[in-house]
C-alpha cells in the first residue's frame, strides 16, 4: 500500500495509534512510572531524614562542602524556592492541574519519546512530593508586630495563646520555644508547608557585603521539577526544529519531505 492510499484509508488512524501511542506501550509506562516512583520515594525519604536527624538550629546545620552546600532545615509556606508565601490552596490546585497536564502529555506522546517520558516522570515525582507536604504537613504560622514591621515565625505552638502570649518552637518537635508576648499582637494560622533542607552557599563578595548567588533553601522535589521541566523544554524545542525542517505530515503524523 502506498503512502497516499494509507492516508486515504479509514483504517489508517487505528493502525497508526497501535504503532505510536505511548499509552498502550509498556516500556513507555515503565519509563514514566519508575522514574516517578523512585523520585517521589527519594524526596519523601530525604525530607523525613532531614527533619528527624538534622539540628533545627541553622547555626548547627550539616556542612557538606564548606562555602558551597549545607543541609539546613527550613519550612516553606510558598511554592518553588519560597515564592508566593501563604497561597497554599492555590498551589495545591495548581499541582493537581500540573499532574493532569503531565498525564495529558504522556497520553498524546509516541513510544519513541524516551527523554520526554523521563522528564514527565521527574515532573510527576516533584509535583507529588511537594503536594504531599502541602496537604499533610501542617505547621503554625505566627505573624507579630516588631516595631514598624511584622515578623513571621513558622513552627509549632507549644503553649498558648493566652492573655500573656504564646510559645512557638521548631516544627515538628516544638523544641527551643520562643515567647511572643500578647502585646505584639500575634496572628496565628495553620497551613500546609513544604519541608526544605538543601542550602547552596556560593556568594559574590562586594566590599564588606556578600550576595548569595542562590539564596533559597530547596528539596529533592524542587530539583526534580527543575530538571524535568528542562527536559520538557528541550523536547518542545526539538519538536519545533523538526517541524520547521520537515515537510507536511502523513496520516500517522510522520513528516514527508
Amino acid at each position: 500500500m502506498t503512502l497516499s492510499q494509507s492516508a486515504g484509508s479509514p483504517e489508517a488512524p487505528q493502525a497508526c495509534v497501535g504503532l505510536s501511542d505511548a499509552w498502550r506501550h509498556l516500556p513507555s509506562h515503565l519509563r514514566l512510572w519508575v522514574v516517578a516512583v523512585l523520585g517521589l520515594a527519594a524526596d519523601l525519604w530525604s525530607k523525613h531524614w532531614a527533619f528527624t536527624s538534622l539540628d533545627p538550629d541553622p547555626e548547627r546545620s550539616w556542612v557538606i562542602i564548606r562555602h558551597v552546600m549545607r543541609f539546613q532545615r527550613s519550612l516553606n509556606t510558598g511554592a518553588l524556592f519560597g515564592l508566593g508565601k501563604g497561597m497554599t490552596p492555590v498551589f495545591i490546585a495548581a499541582s493537581v492541574l500540573a499532574l493532569g497536564f503531565v498525564l495529558f502529555l504522556f497520553r498524546h506522546s509516541t513510544r519513541d519519546r524516551r527523554s520526554l517520558h523521563v522528564g514527565l516522570g521527574l515532573v510527576l515525582a516533584g509535583a507529588l512530593g511537594n503536594l504531599y507536604d502541602r496537604t499533610f504537613m501542617q505547621a503554625d504560622v505566627v505573624r507579630y508586630d516588631a516595631g514598624a514591621v511584622q515578623h513571621t515565625i513558622v513552627g509549632r505552638i507549644v503553649s498558648g495563646p493566652d492573655e500573656r502570649g504564646l510559645l512557638i518552637g521548631h516544627w515538628p518537635e516544638g523544641s527551643q520555644p520562643r515567647f511572643i508576648p500578647a502585646a505584639r499582637n500575634p496572628q496565628i494560622r495553620r497551613q500546609g508547608v513544604v519541608r526544605d533542607f538543601i542550602k547552596m552557599e556560593p556568594s559574590i563578595p562586594i566590599g564588606s557585603w556578600r550576595i548569595d548567588i542562590w539564596p533559597w533553601v530547596f528539596n529533592i522535589a524542587d530539583a526534580l521539577l527543575v530538571v524535568g521541566v528542562g527536559l520538557l523544554m528541550l523536547n518542545f524545542w526539538w519538536d519545533r526544529r523538526a517541524e520547521k525542517a520537515a515537510g507536511p505530515p502523513d496520516a500517522c503524523g510522520a513528516s514527508v519531505g
